[in-house]
């Protein structure tokens, strides 16, 4: 139990924390396979491991808190930060990181790690529970960017309805990291239709629309109901608040 409290005080730590902790190489591998085999750690996967709790027997670091360690630049992102800030419409079995390093998806205790490209550093605040995580602007803009990808679009419109507000210069900024013209246009559209329930200015849409692709594109994959938003140059849905006033719906897989 000599390491436990340290380690216990870091939730969850790597080899290298070990080997600051111990001092030397060999100790870090014998402290390790040792309090793997009493039962003090877990490996939630390759040079990461979890403490457990003496008194209740979990593994003491949450979900935000491992994903914020699978590597050094790792943060809580996507439908996954808007759950650490209570913006999340369900709860979802997957949690999305952010990170420049190539990482497999893993699972542990029940929980799937899912990786997803990091656009950069800017909006990351690192909190004193260890916890990396995207700002809520800059998780509104990369879930816009991926909502095909974490759960679909009636879930991203729904997140966004429980948000009080959001800072328009924010906003920019994180759109900024990404430079690309037709995610303007889908962030002009979606957030435009919600500009009341946000709080957002018109000079925040002047400036999308400025910034936006001369070209026409689609919201997604396209569908029979679209139709062509001129402000936005964007084949989409007529009318997004339909789309969760109705619930289910066909565009619950996009």
């Amino acid at each position: 139990m000599e390491r436990y409290k340290e380690l216990a005080a870091l939730r969850c730590f790597t080899h290298k924390d070990m080997v600051h902790l111990t001092g030397s190489e060999s100790a870090a591998v014998w402290q390790i396979k040792n309090y793997l085999q009493k039962g003090y750690i877990e490996r939630v996967r390759r040079d990461l491991y979890a403490v457990i709790s003496m008194e209740t027997g979990q593994a003491i670091p949450n979900r935000y808190q491992i994903a914020s360690r699978v590597t050094d630049d790792a943060c809580v992102s996507h439908h996954s930060a808007f759950e650490y800030y209570g913006y999340g419409n369900q709860v979802f079995y997957d949690v999305y990181f952010a990170t420049e390093k190539r990482v497999r998806s893993f699972s542990y205790d029940g929980v799937s790690y899912c990786p997803l490209i990091c656009r950069g550093k800017a909006g990351v605040t690192e909190t004193d529970t260890g916890v990396r995580v995207t700002s809520l602007e800059r998780t509104v803009i990369d879930s816009i960017a991926d909502f095909e990808k974490i759960g679909g679009l009636e879930e991203l419109l729904r997140c966004l309805l429980l948000i009080p507000s959001l800072d328009p210069d924010k906003l920019l900024t994180a759109l900024e990291l990404y430079g690309r013209g037709q995610l303007y246009q889908k962030t002009g559209y979606i957030l435009e239709t919600l500009k009341d329930e946000l709080s957002l200015p018109e000079y925040f849409f002047t400036e999308c629309e400025k910034r936006s692709s001369a070209s026409k594109t689609y919201l997604f994959e396209k569908q029979s109901d679209f139709v062509l938003h001129n402000r936005w140059k964007l084949f989409a849905p007529q009318d997004l608040k339909a789309i969760v006033d109705k619930g289910v719906t066909d565009y619950d897989a996009i």
